[in-house]
């Protein structure tokens, strides 16, 4: 950082720190972008952003860094705080438009009611049903305890490994690995996966329970 950096990806506690700490001069910084900006300007972010980019953002100056926020999902709201940030012609880029369908039209949806005792037993037919012996299958959970739980339950017929914050960067990499590698073909997992995967021929995602 001393020395000089072109580009800068952090997370917003982490850049508050070392600005506090005077390790970051963000004082010429040309462009700022917000990936997930509906997660990085929810409440519990909103403070910290405004923090570090207060300093940047002088209101209808012309030498404003360019702002560019990035989601998948984009609420009204959004929009409302991300104007602050932004020039009044601002550009908006929808790469879903006005498709109703947003999800591959190619995947069927089921949803399958049964009681929590029984959920092992169903999961494990379901797999075998829609993934074969063979098939590759992730299982979201939300807790770790479930996930390492389920992992290990007999019901499940094929190989499970668990994925979750509490397992070290390096065996995460491993898992990953193995899984893509077809060494096992059972990903139980909690939310830490759910985003930025990239797995090839997934036949079957399975949600425990609804996502909040």
């Amino acid at each position: 950082l001393k020395s000089g950096i072109d580009v800068l990806v952090g997370t917003p506690g982490r850049i508050k720190d070392h600005i506090q700490n005077s390790k970051l001069d963000l004082s010429t910084v040309k462009h700022v972008v917000l990936d997930e900006v509906d997660h990085m300007l929810d409440m519990g972010f909103a403070e910290q952003v405004e923090e570090i980019l207060g300093f940047a953002y002088k209101k209808g100056s012309e030498d404003n860094p360019q702002t560019l926020l990035f989601s998948a999902t984009c609420p009204r709201w959004v929009y409302d705080v991300g104007k602050k940030y932004m020039k009044g012609e601002y550009e908006q880029i929808d790469l879903i438009g006005k498709k109703t369908q947003r999800t591959a039209t190619t995947v069927e949806h089921l949803a399958i009611q049964c009681r929590w005792s029984q959920r092992p037993a169903v999961l494990g037919d379901i797999i075998q049903v829609y993934s074969g012996s063979h098939g590759r299958t992730i299982v979201f959970c939300e807790t770790k305890k479930e996930a390492n739980e389920l992992a290990l339950n007999a019901s499940l017929k094929q190989d499970a490994q668990s994925l979750h914050g509490d397992i070290p960067q390096k065996q995460r990499e491993i898992t990953l690995k193995g899984f893509r590698n077809g060494a096992f073909e059972v990903l139980i997992a909690t939310n830490v996966a759910a985003r930025g995967l990239d797995i090839p021929e997934v036949d079957l995602v399975v949600q425990c329970s609804p996502p909040k």
